[in-house]
Protein backbone atom coordinates (compact mmCIF):
# COMPACT_ATOMS: atom_id res chain seq x y z
CA UNK A 1 0.00 0.00 0.00
CA UNK A 2 2.31 2.78 -0.83
CA UNK A 3 0.22 5.91 -1.06
CA UNK A 4 1.90 8.56 -3.55
CA UNK A 5 0.89 11.23 -1.27
CA UNK A 6 2.22 9.80 1.42
CA UNK A 7 5.32 9.78 -0.51
CA UNK A 8 5.28 12.84 -1.91
CA UNK A 9 5.00 14.20 1.36
CA UNK A 10 7.84 12.23 2.30
CA UNK A 11 10.65 13.21 -0.25
CA UNK A 12 8.86 17.16 0.09
CA UNK A 13 9.62 17.00 3.65
CA UNK A 14 13.04 15.23 3.43
CA UNK A 15 14.27 17.87 0.97
CA UNK A 16 12.91 20.83 3.31
CA UNK A 17 15.03 18.93 5.79
CA UNK A 18 18.16 18.81 3.86
CA UNK A 19 17.58 22.96 2.32
CA UNK A 20 17.48 22.89 6.45
CA UNK A 21 20.81 21.74 7.14
CA UNK A 22 22.98 22.69 3.95
CA UNK A 23 21.79 26.27 3.74
CA UNK A 24 19.77 27.51 6.46
CA UNK A 25 21.29 26.33 9.53
CA UNK A 26 24.64 28.09 7.64
CA UNK A 27 23.23 31.37 6.69
CA UNK A 28 21.62 31.69 10.47
CA UNK A 29 24.69 30.77 12.13
CA UNK A 30 26.79 33.13 10.03
CA UNK A 31 24.20 36.18 10.49
CA UNK A 32 24.33 35.72 14.10
CA UNK A 33 27.80 35.54 14.03
CA UNK A 34 28.82 38.50 11.49
CA UNK A 35 26.27 40.89 13.43
CA UNK A 36 26.52 39.61 16.40
CA UNK A 37 30.40 39.85 16.59
CA UNK A 38 30.33 43.35 14.98
CA UNK A 39 28.34 44.21 18.26
CA UNK A 40 30.93 42.77 20.54
CA UNK A 41 33.51 44.65 18.98
CA UNK A 42 31.57 47.81 19.32
CA UNK A 43 31.33 47.22 23.02
CA UNK A 44 34.69 46.07 23.67
CA UNK A 45 35.95 49.32 21.73
CA UNK A 46 33.15 51.49 24.21
CA UNK A 47 34.63 50.16 27.19
CA UNK A 48 38.33 50.40 26.39
CA UNK A 49 37.58 53.72 24.65
CA UNK A 50 35.94 55.14 27.76
CA UNK A 51 37.79 52.89 30.30
CA UNK A 52 37.09 55.41 33.09
CA UNK A 53 33.20 55.42 32.77
CA UNK A 54 33.49 51.91 32.38
CA UNK A 55 36.00 51.65 35.45
CA UNK A 56 33.25 54.20 37.64
CA UNK A 57 30.06 51.87 36.02
CA UNK A 58 31.54 48.82 37.20
CA UNK A 59 33.12 50.48 40.97
CA UNK A 60 28.92 51.31 41.50
CA UNK A 61 27.30 47.95 40.77
CA UNK A 62 30.28 46.33 42.92
CA UNK A 63 32.17 44.53 40.48
CA UNK A 64 35.83 43.33 42.12
CA UNK A 65 38.90 45.29 41.18
CA UNK A 66 36.69 47.14 38.43
CA UNK A 67 40.08 48.54 37.10
CA UNK A 68 41.64 45.09 35.60
CA UNK A 69 38.39 43.97 34.99
CA UNK A 70 37.27 46.69 32.87
CA UNK A 71 40.00 45.64 30.36
CA UNK A 72 39.81 42.56 31.03
CA UNK A 73 36.13 42.79 29.69
CA UNK A 74 36.50 45.25 27.20
CA UNK A 75 39.52 43.38 25.42
CA UNK A 76 37.03 39.90 25.87
CA UNK A 77 34.56 41.43 24.00
CA UNK A 78 36.30 43.29 21.41
CA UNK A 79 38.07 39.56 20.63
CA UNK A 80 35.64 37.76 20.93
CA UNK A 81 34.00 39.37 18.30
CA UNK A 82 36.60 39.30 15.93
CA UNK A 83 36.88 36.17 16.23
CA UNK A 84 32.67 35.10 16.31
CA UNK A 85 33.07 36.92 12.71
CA UNK A 86 35.69 34.98 11.68
CA UNK A 87 34.47 31.77 12.74
CA UNK A 88 37.77 30.49 14.77
CA UNK A 89 37.79 29.03 18.05
CA UNK A 90 34.03 29.01 17.60
CA UNK A 91 33.12 27.05 20.44
CA UNK A 92 35.84 27.72 23.30
CA UNK A 93 34.87 31.72 22.17
CA UNK A 94 31.30 31.06 22.52
CA UNK A 95 31.76 29.32 26.11
CA UNK A 96 33.70 32.65 27.20
CA UNK A 97 31.21 35.03 25.83
CA UNK A 98 28.32 32.91 27.19
CA UNK A 99 30.28 32.97 30.72
CA UNK A 100 30.93 37.26 30.28
CA UNK A 101 27.03 37.48 29.41
CA UNK A 102 25.91 35.07 32.42
CA UNK A 103 28.03 37.42 34.32
CA UNK A 104 26.60 40.63 32.87
CA UNK A 105 23.59 39.54 33.43
CA UNK A 106 23.93 38.43 37.03
CA UNK A 107 26.09 41.50 37.66
CA UNK A 108 23.16 44.38 37.35
CA UNK A 109 20.44 44.46 39.94
CA UNK A 110 17.46 44.90 37.50
CA UNK A 111 19.12 42.19 35.08
CA UNK A 112 19.13 39.63 38.22
CA UNK A 113 15.77 40.09 38.70
CA UNK A 114 14.65 39.38 34.87
CA UNK A 115 16.74 35.91 35.14
CA UNK A 116 14.94 35.08 38.10
CA UNK A 117 11.83 35.66 37.18
CA UNK A 118 12.77 34.20 33.58
CA UNK A 119 9.90 31.71 33.65
CA UNK A 120 7.30 34.16 35.14
CA UNK A 121 7.90 36.85 33.04
CA UNK A 122 10.03 36.07 30.27
CA UNK A 123 9.40 39.63 28.64
CA UNK A 124 12.16 41.14 30.22
CA UNK A 125 14.84 38.75 29.95
CA UNK A 126 13.98 38.49 26.30
CA UNK A 127 14.39 42.24 26.06
CA UNK A 128 17.21 42.96 28.22
CA UNK A 129 20.49 44.52 26.67
CA UNK A 130 22.64 41.16 27.48
CA UNK A 131 19.69 38.63 25.43
CA UNK A 132 20.98 38.37 21.89
CA UNK A 133 24.54 38.84 23.13
CA UNK A 134 24.17 35.94 25.45
CA UNK A 135 22.14 34.19 22.64
CA UNK A 136 24.72 34.07 19.78
CA UNK A 137 27.32 33.02 22.29
CA UNK A 138 25.00 29.77 23.08
CA UNK A 139 24.41 29.26 19.45
CA UNK A 140 28.34 29.27 18.80
CA UNK A 141 28.66 27.08 22.01
CA UNK A 142 25.95 24.98 20.68
CA UNK A 143 26.21 24.43 17.32
CA UNK A 144 30.02 25.71 16.36
CA UNK A 145 30.47 28.77 13.66
CA UNK A 146 29.16 26.78 11.16
CA UNK A 147 30.54 25.56 7.75
CA UNK A 148 31.38 29.35 6.58
CA UNK A 149 33.99 29.62 8.98
CA UNK A 150 37.62 29.40 9.34
CA UNK A 151 36.71 26.47 12.04
CA UNK A 152 34.91 24.71 9.16
CA UNK A 153 37.86 25.23 6.77
CA UNK A 154 40.96 24.53 9.08
CA UNK A 155 39.27 21.11 9.92
CA UNK A 156 38.74 20.49 6.52
CA UNK A 157 41.97 21.33 5.00
CA UNK A 158 44.49 21.38 7.36
CA UNK A 159 43.08 18.19 9.54
CA UNK A 160 42.80 16.33 6.64
CA UNK A 161 45.79 16.98 4.84
CA UNK A 162 47.60 16.05 7.89
CA UNK A 163 45.98 12.86 8.04
CA UNK A 164 46.33 11.91 4.50
CA UNK A 165 50.08 12.44 5.69
CA UNK A 166 50.21 10.14 8.12
CA UNK A 167 48.44 7.36 6.10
Amino acid sequence: MDNPVVKLAEKLYGLLVEAGDLFFAQALLLVFRLHWGLEFIGTGMGKLEHHDKTVAFFTSIGVPLPELNAWFVGCGELGGGALLILGLAGRPVGAFLTVMMTVAYLSVADDRVKVLNIFSDPGPFLSADPFFFLLTALMVLAFGPGKISADYLIGRYVFKKSEEKAS
